[in-house]
């Protein structure tokens, strides 16, 4: 009994296996496409460079494609008429892939309809971090090979953009070295510090390396590097602690009241701030202001932006025989929720007797960046300003 049952389910199996590859016709099986992972390596493998290409598109976010010879990119799906965005990562002390990669591909492609392109080289950058120092020219005349290919292909030079974390800023600003600074774009992600602070321009990167290079340091009082490294230089929260750090620098932008992209300056800093909380965004004002009559010494003023319960400042300095000081305010409320502002004169350290020092000025504030003077917004009187004393005026300012 059991062996005629045995038959029946034998003959039965072997039916519907027929009958599911006769209907499938002449239709081959879908083909599904390759992925392709980071590398994983140990700290023995931190001096051996073994590079992987890996392209993300939007089609297909989630999926690396392995490209290393021309004939791969062609079939990979790269689309030779986007913009091409190159990732290269930093150190990786245990050899691991970058917890952040795939977070940060899907923003990019989120935002852009690109040919992403993530470099893998963990095998070369694990274990010591001097010993991946010595692998970035090795890296950097990789990826230039690699870029070459895109290149012949039709890529144009200015369509690139390179995106270098800690270790691979400089990365980046090696493969914009040796393509004579003619690459469209290098963003260096808090440039790594050790070794690179006093590199010279060759080795390290530098506002000659691309068309634009702009650097953005939030590590500077640790692994980052601190100098200026870009055409423009952005130093989040003063380019040291961040929100949920024990300690905060406030700081301004020093040196310019605003970036003017032409033409490019040499070396701008600009110092952002941000909020601890989501969407961490502030907005950032230009403030001015522009005394009467030039002093004897420098003139330092406290200027307070107010809004319902929240109240920004922000310390301008008027350098002796100056008539004009500036500095950046941040504010987590828009512009036309601002409805006053104060201003006090820092008295001068006087013990022996009360500073009572009066000046006369006029304040301006406009959105940064600042394109044009449309959008410059000053106090309708000039302020007379005694030391230590805080004078309040109404501001009004027109939602856009």
């Amino acid at each position: 009994m059991y062996s005629d049952l045995w038959e029946r389910c034998f003959w039965l199996w072997g039916l519907l296996l027929w009958l599911s590859v006769g209907s499938g016709g002449n239709t081959s099986p879908t083909q599904q496409p390759k992925c392709t992972d980071f590398q994983n390596a140990n700290l023995l493998q931190g001096t051996t460079l073994k590079v992987q290409f890996l392209l993300f598109t939007r089609s297909d976010p989630s999926c690396g494609k392995l490209v290393e010879e021309s004939s791969d990119i062609q079939r990979s799906g790269f689309n030779a008429t986007l913009g091409t965005k190159l990732i290269i990562h930093g150190f990786r002390a245990l050899g691991t892939k970058p917890s952040w990669i795939g977070k940060f591909i899907g923003a990019l492609l989120r935002s852009a309809d690109a040919n992403v392109i993530a470099v893998d080289w963990v095998y070369g950058a694990s274990g010591v971090y001097y010993s991946a120092v010595e692998n970035v020219v090795k890296l950097g005349i990789e990826i230039s090979r690699f870029l070459s290919k895109l290149l012949a292909l039709g890529v144009l030079e200015s369509s690139v953009h390179i995106i270098g974390v800690s270790l691979g800023a400089h990365v980046g600003g090696m493969v914009g070295h040796f393509y004579k600074g003619q690459l469209g774009w290098i963003t260096g992600l808090d440039p790594a510090g050790p070794e690179y602070t006093r590199a010279s321009l060759e080795e390290r990167l530098d506002p000659g390396d691309a068309l634009f290079v702009e650097a953005i340091h939030t590590d500077t009082d640790n692994l980052g590097i601190r100098i200026p490294v870009g055409h423009v230089d952005y130093y989040v929260n003063g380019g040291q602690d961040q929100p949920g750090c024990p300690r905060f620098l406030h700081a301004g932008l020093v040196e310019q009241g605003g970036v003017k992209i032409e033409p490019l300056p040499k070396e701008v800093r600009v110092y952002l701030l941000t909020t601890s909380k989501a969407p961490y965004c502030v907005h950032h004002r230009l403030v001015e202001f522009h005394l009467q009559e030039p002093r004897n010494k420098d003139t330092r003023i406290v200027v307070t932006f107010l809004s319902s319960n929240v109240t920004s400042s922000v310390k301008i300095t008027v350098p002796k025989q100056q008539l004009q000081g500036k500095g950046v305010l941040a504010h987590p409320d828009p512009r036309c929720q601002i409805c006053q502002v104060n201003l006090k004169l820092q008295a001068s350290n006087r013990v022996w007797r009360k500073d009572r020092t009066t000046i006369a000025g006029k304040l301006c504030t406009a959105p940064l960046p600042v394109h044009d003077n449309k959008k410059m917004v000053c106090l309708p009187e000039p302020v007379n300003l005694q030391a230590d004393v805080t004078v309040s005026r109404d501001l009004k300012i027109t939602c856009v």
